[in-house]
């Protein structure tokens, strides 16, 4: 028995009828079209299979030789290195390098470790990175919200189990994690999912810890003790405020360290404006303002040198187990954080960067990094924009920043060891404050779109009034909602046609010749409802009375079906009257909201329902819900439609799964067995030529009608279950889209066309 044979009795014996969907389908109508078309070639769709969609997803030898090169983007431009790049490499690293030894130190205070931590987390950033990135300008390394989760994290696991873990040990279990998950993640090439998160949750997030970690560092500065930092940020806020007269001389360090670190951008900003020539110098100098004001405020002191952390996580399933409920919002913040900069950097020097690959470095870094003593690291804006502007030319740039830190462990760690605790917190409320969203952001918000403001403003108050990670997820979570509500209220449109004209811009043209025929005019499709861009004045019409076209603005899924049926139902119903009334035996058979014939009479002045067009143009993939729902529908139209059936007509239908599953429901193709009425059904034809043979000519794309064909039913095997495309002999022209889909259309305009041509037929020859 051969496999077609066995397939055909499997299906038997369980029911299935694979031939039911063809019942109601003409049977002659490629014959018909290659009688029509004459030399033109008739053109019939090969319908997807599982097999096919299947086959597609098994990689070739050319696609996994192609994945693993792309896990190491090195290979691909350290071949071409050259001696200028790497000149600019040296500068540009080395010139990061000052800038991150104070950061790294300053934020592993705020992590709740010792600044040589900092120090090791943006070391394995900076040593790994080049190896696996795709951006030339991304530092990543330790950041200000980053150290702030941890210090979090850290935090909670510690209250929870009464001290029974150090910080390290945490914040070390915390970075294997991340690293294990981000590195898999990127393996699999997820990087798209990270588009589902949008942009303002991210900002408020950005902007609520900015105002965290203000709130908790604004204590140390001050010198104030006894504040729990771990609190809510209003509470601490409050709680800080209560304890202002203690405030200690501290305070000076750290008051006067904000100051400088102000003075200093402002007079090298005021500087770039004055002298443009040497704006890159005073950027340059900007940007290690850092530097110079730790400098400043520390004694020369001996601090532990070296990598004296190096070695192998102390691990506790344990306190795995803690810390897993706080990996989500950790490495969500961490991925979106690094892949916005880097994506920023990609269109600020036109590069394209690949977000799953970025993920790959990302888990790297981390991964290493309690190896070597550090926490969780990420993209970091702040390095990343002095980077960029010291002039890097590749990823490499990173091992000469990498050599600076190595230097800063082994032979400069001593300078930065007695760095008071004040000029720590002053550095890092200077470093927070830039991001901070500026109102006049906010207003730009407010234009683009106030319900995503109302969010942004939510996740703010969540931020302050109870933590960070509970903001994100009700970012997101809001955010998804909004999306989802606008996905099912996305209702569409019925569309009018206005007849236009193009008017050059002829300086000396006539004003009185706005009607000359040479003018371009063309028919266009507009919203009656009259809720688009255009003209309120211009006048509307339909194609012809008794056809309607139907646009839908978004997606046509199972969340947003019904409210487009209930449109087009109580539409069509209102404009048009019943073709014939219902008869019943007894009048109580009637629904209670079938008034009968009263509406009979006022509807006398309406047209007839002949068919209904769809625009397709903004749908991609259909669902069963949704494909059902069109049934329903048809299925009402026709009943209020009988004798006569409402022809389906879709415009712009190009995903080839949406096709068969219509085509697969009675779509795209006309319904009606009675075989006088399709013989003197004339389809429409759109074809285009295939070769550049001497028949194409400036006529590229024009229509023919179908000659009436025999009324002789053909019992055979219908030839549109086994689809070909009689394309053998080079006849220079062939149909755009299949014959045997005659209601699936090129365009709106020829889907109007067909569907005029066939209602006026019907009113010309009084068919009902």
């Amino acid at each position: 028995m051969s496999k077609n044979a066995g397939a055909r009795f499997a299906t038997s014996v369980i029911g299935i009828d694979t031939n039911a969907r063809y019942a109601l389908q003409p049977q002659n109508l490629e014959e018909r079209a290659s009688a029509a078309l004459g030399p033109a070639a008739a053109y019939t769709e090969e319908e997807p299979t599982v097999s096919e969609w299947l086959r597609e997803l098994v990689p070739t030898k050319a696609g996994v030789l192609h994945y693993f090169q792309s896990l190491f983007p090195c290979l691909f431009w350290l071949q071409r290195y050259n001696p200028r790049w790497l000149l600019g490499d040296a500068v540009a690293g080395f010139t990061i390098g000052l800038v991150v030894v104070p950061q790294a130190m300053a934020y592993a205070v705020l992590a709740g470790l010792t600044p040589a931590y900092g120090l090791y987390t943006s070391f394995t950033g900076a040593v790994l990175y080049w190896v696996f990135g795709t951006s030339k300008d991304i530092v990543i390394g330790t950041t200000a919200v980053g150290s702030l989760l941890v210090g979090q994290v850290v935090n909670r696991v510690k209250e929870k189990n009464d001290s029974m873990y150090d910080s390290q040990q945490i914040a070390h279990t915390l970075s294997l994690l991340c690293g294990i998950v981000l590195f898999f993640f990127g393996l699999l090439r997820l990087g798209w999912v990270v588009e589902f998160i949008p942009y303002i949750p991210i900002s408020a997030f950005v902007t609520a810890a900015s105002i965290t970690i203000m709130s908790t560092q604004i204590p140390t500065a001050l010198g104030i003790k006894g504040i729990k930092s771990q609190s809510p940020p209003y509470r601490v806020i409050i709680d800080t405020l209560k304890a202002l007269p203690n405030t200690k001389l501290d305070a000076a360090i750290g008051v006067s360290s904000i100051v400088l670190l102000f003075a200093i951008r402002a007079f090298c900003s005021h500087m770039e404006s004055r002298q443009p020539a040497h704006k890159r110098a005073w950027s340059f100098v900007s940007s290690l303002r850092l530097t110079f004001t730790m400098l400043l405020f520390t004694l020369i002191s001996f601090l532990v040198h070296g990598f004296k952390k190096l070695g192998t996580p102390d691990l506790s399933t344990a306190l795995i187990q803690e810390i897993l409920p706080e990996l989500p919002a950790v490495a969500i913040i961490l991925i979106i954080e690094h892949i916005a900069i880097a994506k920023s950097m990609g269109r600020l020097y036109n590069y394209s960067i690949n977000p799953s690959q970025e993920i790959v470095a990302l888990g790297a870094a981390n991964l290493l990094s309690p190896f070597v003593g550090g926490y969780v690291c990420t993209g970091s804006f702040g390095a990343s924009a002095v980077l960029s502007k010291a002039g890097v030319r590749t990823p490499l740039a990173g091992a000469f920043s990498a050599i600076m830190l190595i230097l800063a462990l082994y032979a400069l760690t001593g300078v930065f060891y007695y760095i008071p605790n004040a000029a720590l917190s002053g550095l890092i409320i200077h470093a927070v404050c830039n991001l901070i969203t500026p109102p006049k952001n906010l207003y730009k918000y407010w234009q683009l779109s106030p319900l995503e403001l109302l969010i942004w403003v939510a996740c703010v108050a969540m931020a302050i009034l109870q933590s960070l990670d509970h903001s994100i997820y009700l970012g997101v979570g809001l955010s998804l909602a909004l999306l989802l509500i606008r996905i099912a209220r996305a209702n569409g449109g019925f569309v009018g046609v206005a007849r236009s004209r193009r008017v050059p811009w002829v300086t000396d043209y006539p004003a009185d010749k706005l009607a000359d025929s040479s003018i371009t005019n063309k028919d266009v499709f507009l919203p009656f409802n009259r809720q688009g861009a255009s003209n309120p004045a211009i006048v509307l019409h339909t194609p012809y009375p008794g056809v309607f076209v139907y646009r839908l603005h978004d997606s046509y899924n199972y969340i947003n079906q019904a409210l487009h049926v209930d449109i087009l139902q109580s539409y069509l119903m209102n404009n048009t009257q019943r073709t014939s009334e219902e008869q019943y035996e007894h009048e109580s058979d009637r629904l209670w909201n079938d008034s009968g014939p009263r509406d009979k009479l006022l509807s006398q002045h309406l047209p007839y329902l002949r068919a209904l067009i769809l625009d397709f143009s903004a749908v991609n993939n259909i669902d069963i819900t949704s494909v059902q729902g069109l049934i329903d529908l048809r299925n009402v139209l026709d009943r209020y439609a009988a004798p006569d059936t409402v022809e389906w007509h879709f415009a712009n239908v190009q995903n080839r799964w949406t096709r068969k599953a219509l085509a697969a429901a009675g779509f795209g193709y006309p319904t009606s067995q009675n075989p006088e009425a399709l013989a003197k059904w004339k389809p429409i034809y759109s074809i285009a030529p295939i070769s550049d043979a001497a028949t194409c000519t400036q006529n590229d794309h024009r229509r023919r009608s179908c000659a009436p064909a025999s009324d002789e039913e053909n019992n055979t095997s219908p030839t549109w279950s086994q689809p070909t495309t009689n394309l053998e002999n080079d006849r220079g022209e062939a149909t755009i889209l299949a014959v045997d889909r005659p209601f699936f259309h090129i365009d709106l305009h020829d889907a109007v066309d067909a569907a005029v041509r066939d209602a006026r037929h019907k009113d010309t020859s009084g068919s009902i």
